[in-house]
C-alpha cells in the first residue's frame, strides 16, 4: 500500500492528537491517551510471528512519529504515518489492556500462602511417573511451588537420571560453585556442615552467589538412620509475623545488607543480601539466611546495636514450634523447594546406625516461571 501525502488534511474520526500522542475512545466509552512512539513501537506488525521477537526498530526513524491520520473504524484504530509508507491497525481491545501503564497480567503471578508447622499433611504430593507424561500435572506441580513454596514428589527411580528428568520438567540444571549436583552423606573430608552428620540448622542454601538458585531439589535416596529428622520452614510466615511483632526490626531486616561467604582451596565466593526479601509492592518474598555462611558483619558497630538484636529476634522466631515443620524424607521421595522463601535444615543423626544420602540440585525460579506460563497461557502469539 502507497500513502499519498497531500497539502490537505485528512480527516480524523473520533480521535483527538496533540503534539505527542493522541485521545480516542475505548468500547467502554472512556476516553484513553495514547503516546506517539509507544503506538508507533507497538503497531502488531512490528512483531516477527515467526521468532516472536520486535522486528521495527524505532531507532531508525529520521523524525519522531507522528500520526497523518487516525481515525476508529469499529473495534479497530487505523494510523497512517507521516513520513512513512505504513498503515497501524490496533485491536482496541488491546489498547485498553495498556491505557493506564498496568502491567501484561502474569498467570504465574501467584499470591503466596503462608503455612505452618502443621503443614506437612497438607502438602502437595505428586507422582515422578505422571510428572514425566503430564504436562497438566506439571502445572499444578508448580502452582503448588508458586503459591506454598514447596512440594513432595514420589515414587522417585533410585537413580541420578530420575532426579534429572524431574527438574528438567522445570527448567534446565543450575550448577552452583558445589558443582550440577550435591551428594549430602556423611563425608570423610567434609566442606560443608551438611556433609557431617551434626544438626543443620535452619538456613536457605548458597546466599553466598549473588544470585542464589531459585528451587532445590533433595531427592532422598536411602534414609534408615537414627535421628536426621527433616526441619522446614515458611519464610514468608514468619516474616510476615515478625513484620507485625517486630516493625523496625523488620525494617532493619529488609533494608540493610549483611555479608555472606563460602570458601574452600578451590572458591571464595561472597555477596551482600537483605536477610527479609520484599518484592515488587514492599509484600515478603522470601528469606536469605545462613549461620554457617554469615561472613563477619562489617556494618557500623553503632548500627550493629540495633541489627544484631532484630537479627537475633528474626532467627530465634525462625526456630518456634509454631513454624518449624517435623518430618521424615522417605527413600523413593524428593522434596522440592524455593530456595528463596523456605528454610530447611535437620536434626542430628547417628551415622554408623543405617545409611542416609541425599542427592541435591537446583534450576531457576524464571525458568520455572516461564514453563508454567508456558504451559497454561495462550500468550501473545498462540491461537
Amino acid at each position: 500500500m502507497n500513502i499519498v501525502e497531500t497539502s490537505v488534511a485528512a480527516p480524523i474520526y473520533n480521535v483527538s492528537m496533540t503534539p505527542n500522542g493522541l485521545t480516542l475512545p475505548l468500547p467502554d466509552g472512556s476516553p484513553a491517551y495514547f503516546n506517539n512512539h509507544w503506538l508507533r513501537d507497538n503497531c502488531p506488525s512490528s512483531f516477527d510471528a515467526t521468532t516472536r521477537e520486535r522486528s521495527f526498530d524505532i531507532f531508525h526513524l529520521s523524525q519522531p512519529p507522528k500520526p497523518a491520520t487516525a481515525w476508529v473504524d469499529g473495534d479497530t484504530l487505523v494510523i497512517d504515518w507521516a513520513g512513512e509508507d505504513h498503515r497501524s491497525t490496533y485491536p482496541l481491545s488491546l489498547l485498553a489492556q495498556y491505557k493506564d501503564g498496568t502491567p501484561r497480567p502474569d498467570p504465574a503471578a501467584k499470591p503466596r500462602r503462608a503455612w505452618y508447622s502443621d503443614h506437612y499433611k497438607d502438602m502437595a504430593r505428586f507422582a515422578h511417573p505422571k510428572l514425566m507424561q503430564n504436562d497438566a500435572e506439571v502445572s499444578q506441580w508448580i502452582e503448588a511451588l508458586l503459591v506454598d513454596g514447596v512440594a513432595i514428589v514420589a515414587d522417585m527411580p533410585d537413580s541420578d537420571a530420575g532426579l534429572t528428568e524431574l527438574a528438567e520438567r522445570i527448567g534446565q540444571i543450575r550448577p552452583t560453585f558445589f558443582g550440577a549436583y550435591f551428594d549430602v552423606k556423611t563425608h570423610i573430608n567434609p566442606t560443608n556442615t551438611a556433609y557431617t552428620a551434626a544438626a543443620l540448622e535452619l538456613h536457605t542454601d548458597t546466599p553466598a552467589e549473588d544470585h542464589a538458585p531459585g528451587i532445590q531439589f533433595l531427592h532422598c535416596r536411602a534414609n534408615s538412620v537414627e535421628g536426621g529428622r527433616n526441619l522446614f520452614g515458611d519464610g514468608v510466615a514468619v516474616a510476615n509475623d515478625f513484620r507485625a511483632r517486630d516493625p523496625e526490626g523488620f525494617k532493619l531486616l529488609s533494608e540493610v545488607a549483611v555479608p555472606f561467604y563460602c570458601e574452600h582451596d578451590s572458591y571464595d565466593m561472597r555477596s551482600r543480601q537483605r536477610v527479609i526479601e520484599l518484592d515488587a509492592d514492599g509484600a515478603v518474598e522470601g528469606v536469605t539466611i545462613s549461620q554457617h555462611m554469615l561472613d563477619l558483619i562489617d556494618l557500623p558497630q553503632t548500627l550493629l546495636d540495633d541489627y544484631y538484636p532484630a537479627f537475633c529476634r528474626f532467627g530465634r522466631m525462625l526456630q518456634e514450634e509454631k513454624y518449624v515443620m517435623r518430618f521424615t524424607l522417605n527413600a523413593g521421595e524428593c522434596i522440592v523447594f524455593d530456595n528463596h522463601r523456605i528454610v530447611h535444615g535437620r536434626a542430628a543423626y547417628t551415622a554408623s546406625s543405617g545409611d542416609r544420602y541425599l542427592r541435591g540440585c537446583y534450576t531457576d525460579r524464571a525458568e520455572m516461571r516461564s514453563t508454567y506460563r508456558a504451559l497454561v497461557s495462550e500468550g501473545r502469539f498462540k491461537a
